[in-house]
């Protein structure tokens, strides 16, 4: 996608001296700033501290994390050893997983070698399959909001879309996955709105959607979470789409905190409630989300205090409680699957029921 009106991907190969660089979004929206990664602990610093964030950007990150890690030492021990500490580093994003178990699956059958050139090419792979998918995903959704879009009644109006965090190409390798319907109605010369949600504590909507929408020229409004009912109350909100972490095989939801607020709204006031996800993310191993998704507890820092530019440009962070007050930071909600109104796929949507999970669990 665009920043500057250049295209960029999230994460990009460097194959001359076979490392990876990546827009660190802790620095957005204020500064772009690129951050190579060299070794398996840039990758994983990168993750744990999310200069990289989003499932599958998160997959493809940890894929050349364990390419680095391969290069310095491609022993069985070493393999093992890699593949634990990179998985360690965010427990709820199934991605992570996914890219992981992916290269090893490669890798392990072949000699000490050949394994990092080996892991090369599938962590190149991976970014690939990520861009294709989600350019399907976003071909999916369009297809849904020109069906929304038909049954406004004014049809000259622009459709107003919802969603919340970032689910965007700064989410995945390119695209992203519940912008990129949106990206893709823009594109075609649908009139569309986003509401971004600010997405506390971390701001993901307000530096990062915001940010990726304004580079693409998508007309978006910025609000903040607790507004999200009251729109949705007066009929000013068409479709929500959000994008996720982890999938159940039953179609519950794990996405960033916030989102199950969304989803009751949306089924009080008969808006459909979308989630885009690669298949990649559904773990097909559970079926409880709210029991067996793990749930990422984060610094009572991220909830205490807030960053942002000062009027002479210079970053910094405020505190914006009394001293000492503590915080609890959940990353996550869960969002059962009868909120929602289906899982938007590189297959097509499927409604969360028993029948249509099992046809896209064949499919995949």
């Amino acid at each position: 996608m665009n920043i500057h009106g250049q295209p960029h991907r999230s994460i990009e190969a460097v194959p001359s001296t076979r490392t990876a660089r990546i827009i660190d979004q802790t620095v957005l929206p204020h500064g772009v700033e690129w951050r190579e990664l060299r070794t398996m602990e840039d990758a994983a610093e990168a993750i744990k501290v999310m200069r990289v964030r989003g499932a599958p950007l998160i997959g493809a990150t940890a894929a050349f994390g364990l390419c680095f890690a391969l290069r310095e030492n491609a022993t069985d021990a070493a393999l093992q050893v890699a593949y634990h500490v990179l998985h360690a580093t965010r427990p709820t994003a199934i991605n992570l997983r996914w890219a992981l178990d992916r290269v090893r699956r490669v890798v392990s059958p072949l000699s000490p070698d050949e394994r990092a050139d080996a892991a090369w090419a599938e962590a190149l792979a991976i970014c690939e399959h990520d861009v294709q998918v989600n350019h399907a995903i976003g071909k999916h959704g369009l297809e849904l909001f020109r069906a929304i879009q038909t049954k406004k009644a004014d049809p000259d109006a622009p459709l107003n879309v919802m969603t919340h965090c970032n689910a965007g190409w700064l989410a995945t390798v390119d695209w992203g996955t519940a912008i990129s319907p949106v990206y893709q109605a823009h594109d075609s010369g649908m009139k569309i709105h986003v509401w971004v949600s600010e997405t506390r504590p971390r701001g993901q909507g307000a530096s990062l959607t915001a940010f990726e929408l304004r580079e693409h020229g998508v007309p978006h409004t910025l609000i903040v979470d607790n507004n999200a009912g009251h729109l949705l109350q007066r009929g000013l909100v068409d479709v929500v789409i959000v994008g996720t972490d982890r999938v159940t095989a039953h179609g519950d939801v794990a996405n960033k905190i916030g989102t199950y607020l969304k989803a009751l709204a949306a089924k009080a006031h008969d808006v459909p409630f979308y989630v885009a996800t690669p298949v990649s993310t559904i773990d097909w191993t559970i079926t409880d989300g709210i029991r067996e998704i793990p749930i990422e507890q984060r610094s009572a820092r991220e909830v205490t205090h807030m960053p942002g530019l000062t009027a002479a440009e210079q970053r910094e962070e405020v505190l914006i409680t009394p001293d000492g007050t503590q915080a609890r930071n959940d990353g996550f909600d869960v969002t059962p699957a009868a909120l929602v109104t289906a899982l938007v796929t590189e297959y097509g949507a499927f409604p969360t029921t028993a029948s249509a999970l099992k046809e896209l669990q064949a499919q995949a």
